[in-house]
């Protein structure tokens, strides 16, 4: 089992480079396949999740070509079947955006309920009123969703609660619907415009992405193009944190700073120089870390994909803190293994109070999923001595060569499969 062995009290200084969004890259995959024409997603992160969707994709039917590492041409044409069985999907999330895409291409979609990290409950609920509102009729049965219809035809759909993965689903089905589809309550994420713009470039016409109200005009086909996926604004998210945890300065370049507004207001609340470039972001940690108070919320509120790095930085702050999750009420399973690296906090509802301790230290932990992964990580490098961090295969989900990265930075950090490699390591830096 593949860990990340981490010898912290090494500020981490230089330059990274941020890859393709994850979150958008996995809505433009299930886009492609809705033309029988080649189309061709460059910037595309070399990480699990995405290339679990690819070899799905693949499996449907679809003519899958990978051009190189971080691009993929995929053609719908020669789809065989609008059934994606429940092994290609299990294990991540957004499997549901081939019934969005499969549904609006063919007017039918049966596919595995979604897999992904256990953060909380992720109902699907308001996918399939959307699919129901234009027409389909939806069942759920033995783990499948099966939607079918004899036409789609575009309406106005409230959502209750703002979701980024029924407005993307919904989004992908009303593209070929008749008519006009409106999409009140939408959810406003840089990746939900993202995925607009690469269906409005293969000939949809969709408008108001990035806005709460998304006006649709069906189209009868859709076409092939060639189209780059966002920087992600998450794995940027981390390094700036992973920056201000260890007392580092580091440019995070291939970014869109707007897109980091939230995090780089709270981490210049907590006492850190956050400088702005067109395409890039700088990060300098403070002479010490200030405490702060956290809520997550939807976009363009603090991300709840930020909140887990965001309280290893807090746990290393003077004063008490609070951190409150509005989006998965499971997503303090991370507090334990922090608690074992010296950090004093408690969890009461959805929210979590962090006294600052000055310093953690070093010992073995597990990543419950892949963000908090990620903040284990952090917490490792800013800590003294020796971490293990196990259950890697979470973190490898979202993020592309993530310990070569740190490495480039100046880290302490290894990728090792056997206690043997585990012992050579430590005696290596030790």
């Amino acid at each position: 089992m593949e860990r990340f062995v981490i010898k912290g009290g090494v500020a981490l200084n230089g330059e990274v480079e941020i890859g393709g969004a994850k979150n958008a890259a996995l809505g433009l995959l299930a886009a492609a396949i809705m033309t029988d024409e080649d189309v061709t997603i460059e910037n595309l992160p070399d990480v699990s999740d995405i290339n679990q969707l690819i070899d799905a994709i693949a499996n449907i039917g679809a003519t899958v070509n990978r051009i190189d590492r971080h691009t993929v041409t995929i053609n719908g044409k020669t789809i065989r079947t609008h059934v994606v069985e429940y092994e290609q999907m299990r294990k991540i999330r957004a499997s549901y955006y081939l019934l969005g895409a499969l549904l609006g291409k063919f007017n039918k979609a049966e596919v595995a309920l979604p897999g992904g990290c256990a953060i909380g409950s992720r109902p699907i609920d308001l996918h399939l009123k959307g699919f129901r509102a234009l027409g389909a009729d939806v069942i759920t049965d033995h783990g499948m969703v099966n939607a079918q219809a004899e036409r789609l035809v575009g309406n106005h759909i409230f959502f209750d609660t703002s979701s980024v993965g029924a407005t993307i689903n919904v989004m992908l089905a009303a593209v070929r619907a008749e008519g006009k589809t409106v999409i009140e309550n939408a959810a406003k994420e840089p990746h939900v415009v993202d995925i607009a713009n690469m269906l409005n470039s293969m000939g949809a016409n969709v408008r108001g992405a990035g806005t709460d109200k998304i006006r649709i005009e069906g189209v009868r086909e859709l076409h092939g193009t060639v189209y780059s996926t966002i920087p992600d604004q998450i794995e940027a998210g981390t390094f700036m944190c992973a920056a201000a945890a260890t007392g580092g300065e580091v440019l995070i370049k291939n970014v869109i700073p707007k897109h980091l507004e939230c995090i780089s207001a709270k981490l210049i609340e907590m006492g850190c120089t956050v400088i702005e470039y067109d395409d890039a972001v700088r990060v300098k940690a403070g002479d010490f870390i200030r405490s702060a108070k956290i809520k997550t919320l939807p976009y363009p509120g603090f991300p709840t994909d930020m909140q887990p790095q965001m309280a290893v930085v807090l746990t290393m702050a003077n004063g008490s803190s609070t951190v409150t999750e509005s989006i998965f009420e499971n997503r303090f399973k991370y507090v334990d293994e922090l608690t074992r690296m010296g950090a004093i906090m408690k969890v009461e509802g959805n929210t979590a109070f962090i006294t600052g301790v000055g310093s953690l230290a070093g010992a073995q932990v597990a990543a419950p999923d892949l963000r908090a992964g990620a903040a284990l990580v952090i917490a490792g490098m800013a800590a003294n001595g020796f971490t293990v961090v196990d259950d890697i295969v979470y973190i490898q989900r979202g993020y592309e060569r993530f310990e070569e990265k740190l490495s480039g930075l100046g880290a302490i950090i290894a990728k090792v499969d056997s206690e043997k490699e585990e012992r050579k390591f430590k005696l290596k830096v030790g």
